[in-house]
């Protein structure tokens, strides 16, 4: 019988390492490593549609001391096409540091999806933000290298609080980047959306005199379990951002599978489905 995969563990130094590994599709080992750096570079040519997704969420291992693992991805979109990059969300496991660099450039009738997130850890294992470094860089050029947008989220362990203090009890972080004349009807139904969204959640409930009631004895209203913004960049508003907080991953997977809804018949399949 014909063997689709092989793997050999021996001591070397003194520990357990692998000394061989072999798969072949559609079977694939993946050795973890401390410090992995991954590059990768995309050309979509013009009028083309391309879609870049995983199969899970994208796991951060523990680190070894201060180092970091790597991510950087850079795309280039043609004219009148389309590229969509929807993962799953980055999970950080205790003590991880990672470091991503997303860089597009595209053309004044590109059209790009962008879906950037992160969950706070392994809850099961009790993880909550327990990772020491998070960076996610996601840069758009138009032609001439002018920039249409610049965005970095900075999460890192500090000495006065940890990411958890600040994090609160929110558990998950969204950004959703819509770009181009492709998903213009879509950027105009997520704005009303999140518009409504909001409204639904901040709204204060009165009684029938109109007198506003206190959701509890301090004064304070009930923290939103789902926050959400938009707002436009780039040359007359041709592009859309929506940052996300909430308090649970089903809840933004939710979000993105209705928002994102609207992209099926451009991708052939409804993202996050």
């Amino acid at each position: 019988m014909e063997r689709e995969g092989r793997v050999e563990v021996e001591k070397v130094g003194g520990r357990s390492t692998v000394t061989r590994c072999f798969s072949k599709y559609p079977l694939k080992f993946i050795i973890p490593r401390k410090g992995d750096s991954i590059s990768c570079e995309f050309n979509i040519g013009d009028g083309c549609t391309t879609v870049l997704t995983t199969q899970a969420s994208t796991k951060v291992y523990k680190s070894v001391g201060f180092k970091c693992c790597e991510q950087v991805l850079e795309a280039r979109v043609g004219s009148n096409a389309l590229l969509a990059v929807i993962p799953d969300p980055v999970t950080c496991f205790s003590t991880a540091r990672y470091s991503q660099k997303q860089v597009f450039r595209v053309v004044s009738d590109s059209s790009l999806v962008i879906v950037d997130w992160i969950t706070s850890g392994r809850h099961e294992s009790g993880e909550k933000w327990d990772f020491d470094l998070y960076k996610s860089i996601n840069h758009i050029f138009m032609e001439n290298d002018e920039p249409l947008f610049l965005d970095a989220v900075h999460l890192e362990r500090g000495n006065i609080s940890s990411i958890a203090e600040r994090m609160q009890d929110y558990q998950v972080i969204a950004m959703v980047v819509l770009l181009g004349p492709k998903i213009k009807h879509i950027q105009n139904l997520v704005q009303e959306n999140v518009k409504r969204i909001m409204s639904d959640q901040l709204h204060i409930p009165s009684t029938a005199s109109g007198h506003q009631i206190k959701t509890n004895s301090d004064n304070r209203f009930a923290k939103p379990s789902f926050i959400a913004s938009s707002s436009v960049f780039g040359p007359k508003g041709i592009g859309v951002v929506v940052r996300v907080a909430a308090t649970t991953t089903e809840s933004v997977y939710k979000f993105l599978q209705h928002q994102l809804a609207g992209m099926e018949p451009l991708l052939g399949v409804s993202p996050y489905h």
